[in-house]
């Protein structure tokens, strides 16, 4: 009889991996009601236990998810403004990240706006995230705006890019690129001309 080849062991880290990679399936595709600790630990192949050990309870696992898709989308955000040359630039390609980005987790994200009563408050937390980002973009292109303006002028980029992704769910056939000219169309005339009305003064 031929010895037995031991499993390889799946550290913490993977296996926290694998369990939210299954959670985010089942909650999109079960709703956040419906699934169960049981579906998403078939799902991966352990035993509910291990996720419980893991995340303590289906609340806990929700928010771990919610957790990871705000650092990714912080990361990917960033790393496009960051490579661009100018203000302009870097609100182009750090929107264009976010479309790109919740094209890509479509199920994920869904799933979140459609279960706000249970995910709102980390919803909160990913806009909050996302607008100091952008009013920190604009202090570029205004950097002698009042800070409460530039917060001001970064909700309403955050809440239109929220409605445009939203929109986009339903009209498929629009773009991730088409979206960003859409919001740039509107946000970078007004900021543009801004940051040249403040040119002109400082002369």
């Amino acid at each position: 009889m031929e010895p037995r080849t031991p499993r390889r062991r799946v550290s913490r880290a993977d296996r926290e991996r694998q369990i939210l990679d299954a959670a985010v399936a089942v909650f999109g595709e079960r709703g956040y009601q419906a699934a169960s600790m049981d579906m998403v630990a078939e799902r991966v192949g352990v035993t509910k236990p291990v996720l419980y050990a893991h995340f303590g309870s289906k609340e806990g696992l929700l928010l771990a998810c919610i957790a990871r898709a705000r650092a990714e989308l912080l990361e990917v955000t960033t790393t496009a403004a960051a490579s661009a040359d100018g203000p302009e630039e870097m609100l182009r390609r750090g929107t264009l990240a976010f479309f790109a980005y919740l094209e890509q987790r479509e199920p994920a994200w869904t799933f979140l706006y459609s279960e706000s009563t249970v995910a709102g408050d980390a919803l909160e937390g990913i806009r909050a995230q996302q607008t100091d980002f952008i009013a920190a973009l604009l202090a570029a292109q205004a950097p002698d705006a009042d800070p409460q303006r530039l917060t001001g002028w970064a909700q309403v980029i955050v809440g239109a890019c929220e409605r445009l992704a939203l929109w986009r769910g339903n009209a498929r056939s629009v773009t991730s690129e088409q979206a960003t000219e859409y919001l740039m169309d509107l946000v970078w005339t007004g900021l543009a001309a801004l940051g040249g009305a403040a040119a002109q003064s400082s002369r």
